[in-house]
């Protein structure tokens, strides 16, 4: 920061404790300590990510050839992007449809596909039909990446590719995930986790790189708005996506609806909460999701938190 505020026939312009132009020709001014760490860190956040970049091509050019799970969030589109880079046609990108992915998910899909050149191909998985995973308790991303990746292994096996990956991060191992222990089994590489990256260094290098998601919000399966307990039917996950598709045409970009019998309690991300806490809009989104299929419709004054539905087992665990 600037010690003073006064200026006049300034030259420049500099943001800082309300303060805008600062710069007065022959004037000696001084920074706080604060205003060059943050600088350096910047820079040396930029090269740190830049290095662990090269750590993942590096690690990517010892396959002889790899499936990347893609799923459409930014994660495995850039790990999908880095080994096309690295590897060519000897990499295959592979997304799973079934009926926990939504199309809006699909079609980001498509467009990074587009924009990026990436081979890729579209499976079935048919993890509703396994009564274990249905049934949604705590395991129940194990055994969707579990499906997952037993479709990916046969297709591996006929193409004669010699090894999965997936896009999990090194912020991901803090979160309840047993997705990983399918991942485990099926000995899926993880090369960004394996290379330290966090999710803001993912999405800097894939703005770096192009990649149109690159601030796309976290995403992930239909299933998930779904509190554990609660089945998970083809109905359910229909009624979640057209209250989502609702919510998005709003304008609105980081949020869930949680489905709780008939009642959807939509959690909308903090910044995002002051407007939907308008009387006008939240008219429109109670309106937007009674149109869907929910009878009632809460607004969660706590805002989206990423595995909310987790806290209820933490409750139960006494935690």
């Amino acid at each position: 920061m600037l010690r003073s505020c006064k200026s006049s026939n300034a030259i420049a312009t500099v943001n800082g404790n309300g303060c805008n132009t600062v710069w007065k020709p022959g004037a000696v001014y001084f920074l706080s300590m604060g205003s060059l760490v943050q600088i350096r860190t910047g820079e040396a956040s930029a090269d740190v990510a830049q290095e662990k970049e090269q750590r993942l091509f590096s690690q990517l050019r010892t396959l002889p050839s790899l499936i990347v799970a893609l799923s459409g969030g930014i994660d495995s589109a850039y790990l999908a992007w880095a080994a096309h880079r690295t590897l060519g046609d000897r990499a295959l990108s592979v997304t799973a449809i079934s009926a926990s992915y939504s199309s809006f998910d699909r079609e980001q899909v498509e467009a990074f596909l587009q924009a990026s050149g990436v081979i890729h191909e579209f499976v079935e998985t048919h993890e509703l039909e396994n009564p274990a995973y249905r049934v949604n308790d705590s395991n129940r991303c194990y055994h969707c990446k579990d499906e997952l990746f037993t479709v990916l292994d046969t297709l591996a096996s006929l193409r004669g590719i010699a090894a999965l990956a997936y896009g999990v991060n090194a912020d991901d191992t803090a979160d309840f995930r047993p997705g990983q222990r399918a991942a485990s089994e099926h000995r899926v590489l993880t090369p960004l986790l394996d290379a330290g990256m966090h999710k803001q260094e993912i999405r800097f290098l894939a703005e770096r790189a192009g990649i149109p998601m690159w601030n796309r919000p976290a995403s992930a399966c239909l299933s998930s708005r779904l509190p554990y307990g609660t089945e998970v039917t083809p109905e359910r996950l229909s009624l979640i996506e057209r209250g989502e598709e609702a919510l998005r045409r709003l304008g609105f970009r980081q949020f869930r609806v949680r489905l709780h019998d008939t009642l959807g309690r939509v959690e909308i991300a903090p910044e995002e909460l002051g407007r939907a806490l308008t009387p006008e809009m939240a008219t429109q989104i109670a309106k937007g999701l009674r149109a869907a299929g929910f009878t009632y419709v809460t607004l969660d004054l706590e805002g989206y938190r990423q595995g909310s539905l987790n806290e209820s087992l933490a409750k139960s665990q006494g935690t």
